[in-house]
């Protein structure tokens, strides 16, 4: 039954190959007859076999959008297992016994109950006591059977999880590195609980059986026998070895020597006592079962110098302290840096610049310091932000002491502010993510907005950062050599001064002929003039421009952009007082932004939302049920095309439409 469990999968995923190259990728993998003959011999598989995994190309799996998780009660709560990282301890625990030794997958615990040999019910751990009805989720996990060859109650335990492969092929489709997952686990854990099962089927979940809880009628003397049956069932189990004391320590040094190149991620190994009755009349601890155990790997460990301490600002007014030590090689990577989180463990570990310290990678991915070996503690806490150069104080949050900057407007608390700044419709730079931009600030390479533009300095820096490699700082370092040249109606809507949106700061450069001077120079009296402008504007606008710092600001900006201030005079401006409001797909303009910057040259204004005041509705489907095409027909407001737009641009003149 293996055997042929093994062929169904591997027909499957060559089925499901060739349609993904044909119907994605415009190619053939092979011709319709061998798709086709392939196709038949998997379903007389499934026949014979009873086994159809969700992936199956013979079986078309219903999405389903859920307004929440329902929470279910497991019959007998759901232990973790006692932990060691001594391998002699595995040995002296096992004892005369034979035990299955296998990999702790780091995933999500899913129980699944099967009844008339169909997927009934999946439940997550949860608290151990109580989980999540995950069903329809389940249904969509890549190696799953919906149908089984048996046909009374089942019940099984097994792991949720993302191999590496698919996780990195994720990953890769995401341009921006700071929106990328941190690994396969935390990807798994989103990917199982979404109430649509549509995102669930592209994140390539998989499940791996480890523990049979019941087969209704069925009793089985060992724990090697329930993996053997459940693979036959067509569950992928869990890779495992049957062990005693001779050679288990030999399976655990394999199991070590394969962690590195296994796809599916494990944080250690599960040793459990193949002979069920006698586990099972061990009984339990409070917190442990008695019949398994888990086995976690030593820390990899190294010493090295302390060179530095960087102090790293954030938007809550935090100044964490980070660890800079020399460069060494920890679990295949280089590590020089490592997270102290704050003054309390700084004081605990008595750090001094100088001092050598122990390193790890907490579960072979966080780097740590795990002591300091010289303990000078001459380590001088700063009085100063490292970004504002402002205060700071230690404070107390719940019995730990940190680092404070006093400063309000420091600008590692304006991240809001510079994220507006690089937005698209501001100086529109790709690659600055708000978390990429608070790295940024922490690190010190920001301290105002001109700083942007010499990001360049930094090279070397940015491209030893996590998920920022040369690539990423080449794209980043030709959209900040685009956004260099600009408009003052851009540069003016940037600055996010109070007020003065994309609309008004074209309305306001406009009525300056673009010239920079006068716009930061135009007075409140001046601006309120001008149609559109408003007092609160006004006085907004004036209030700015009035500050030195910002006025110092620009200043410094204005020495790193290729400002554009030419003008030319639109003439009879044709859509003057007239309201625009843009809805559906476009085909003669690029895009809605392009449209709008047409509707407002010509003097009209582009609104988000149709009103008493709309003019005009741009839609090229007047029939489409949109709730802006509805109130557009409450109102009377003419629903115009593209092509009618066009022609009412020519002639200035209104349309029936």
């Amino acid at each position: 039954m293996e055997d042929k469990r093994k062929e169904i999968q591997e027909k499957v995923d060559l089925l499901n190959e060739a349609s993904r190259a044909y119907y994605q990728e415009s190619r053939e993998m092979m011709s319709n007859f061998e798709y086709d003959r392939l196709y038949d011999e998997l379903v007389k598989l499934e026949k014979e076999t009873g086994i159809v995994l969700a992936s199956s190309p013979t079986v078309n799996v219903g999405y389903e959008v859920q307004s929440d998780l329902p929470k279910e009660r497991h019959p007998s709560p759901m232990l973790s297992l006692d932990k060691t990282k001594e391998p002699e301890e595995m040995v002296r625990w096992l004892g005369e016994q034979k035990g299955v030794l296998s990999w702790k997958i780091d995933g999500l615990t899913i129980v699944l109950t099967y009844r008339d040999g169909t997927l009934y019910k999946a439940v997550t751990r949860g608290d151990g006591e109580v989980g999540e009805v995950v069903t329809p989720n389940a249904r969509v996990f890549q190696n799953i059977p919906l149908t089984i060859p048996f046909q009374g109650e089942l019940i099984l335990r097994g792991e949720a999880c993302i191999r590496y492969s698919d996780f990195e092929t994720i990953n890769e489709t995401i341009d921006d590195v700071d929106a990328r997952y941190k690994n396969p686990r935390n990807l798994c854990s989103g990917s199982v609980r979404q109430l649509d099962n549509r995102i669930t089927a592209k994140r390539c979940v998989r499940f791996y059986a480890f523990a049979l809880v019941s087969a209704q009628g069925l009793e089985m003397r060992t724990r090697s026998q329930q993996f053997d049956w459940l693979s036959g069932q067509g569950f992928e189990v869990v890779e495992h070895r049957l062990v005693d004391r001779e050679n288990l320590r030999q399976q655990i040094e394999w199991f070590a020597e394969h962690v590195e190149i296994n796809d599916v991620p494990s944080d250690g190994l599960v040793l459990i006592f193949d002979d069920i009755a006698y586990g099972t009349s061990l009984g339990s601890t409070s917190k442990f079962p008695r019949d398994s155990i888990a086995f976690k790997w030593q820390d990899e460990t190294k010493d090295t110098t302390l060179t530095e301490i960087e102090w790293s600002a954030s938007r809550t007014g935090l100044i964490n302290p980070v660890a800079i030590f020399e460069p060494v090689q920890l679990e295949g990577t280089t590590v020089s840096r490592a997270s102290v989180h704050n003054v309390s463990i700084l004081k605990e570990l008595e750090l001094g610049i100088g001092d050598r310290i122990r390193v790890y990678k907490a579960n072979m991915i966080i780097p740590q310091i795990a002591e300091n070996l010289t303990r000078s503690g001459s380590l001088e806490i700063p009085e100063t932000c490292p970004v504002c150069g402002q205060k700071a104080v230690i404070k107390k949050d719940t019995d730990v002491e940190v680092l404070y900057c006093t400063n309000p407007d420091c600008l590692a608390k304006q991240i809001k502010s510079l994220t507006h700044f690089v937005s698209r419709n501001a100086m529109n730079i790709d690659g600055l993510s708000e978390a990429t931009l608070e790295k940024f600030v922490a690190r010190g390479y920001i301290r105002e907005l001109a700083d942007l533009f010499r990001l360049k300095q930094y090279r070397n820096e940015i491209t030893t950062m996590e998920g920022f490699g040369q690539k990423s700082f080449e794209n980043l370092m030709n959209a900040l050599q685009r956004a260099k040249k600009t408009t003052p109606a851009r540069l003016l809507y940037s600055l996010g001064i109070p007020g003065i949106g994309a609309a008004n700061a074209k309305v306001i450069a406009r009525a300056y002929k673009n010239q920079w001077a006068a716009i930061e120079n135009a007075s409140e009296e001046e601006l309120v003039k001008i149609d559109g402008i408003g007092e609160v504007m006004a006085a907004g606008f004036a209030a700015f421009f009035a500050e030195e710092k910002n006025r110092r600001i620009v200043r410094d900006l204005l020495r790193q952009l290729e400002l554009d201030e030419s003008f030319e005079e639109t003439g009879e401006r044709r859509l003057e007082g007239k309201t625009f409001v843009i809805t559906g797909s476009l085909n003669h303009y690029e895009n809605r932004e392009a449209l709008k910057a047409a509707i407002e040259a010509e003097g009209g204004k582009a609104a988000g939302s149709v009103s008493k005041k709309t003019d005009y509705l741009i839609n090229n489907d007047a029939a489409s049920a949109s709730s802006k095409n509805k109130k557009a027909k409450e109102l009377g407001v003419p629903i115009i095309t593209e092509e009618e737009f066009l022609e009412l641009l020519k002639s200035g003149d209104e349309t029936n439409a």
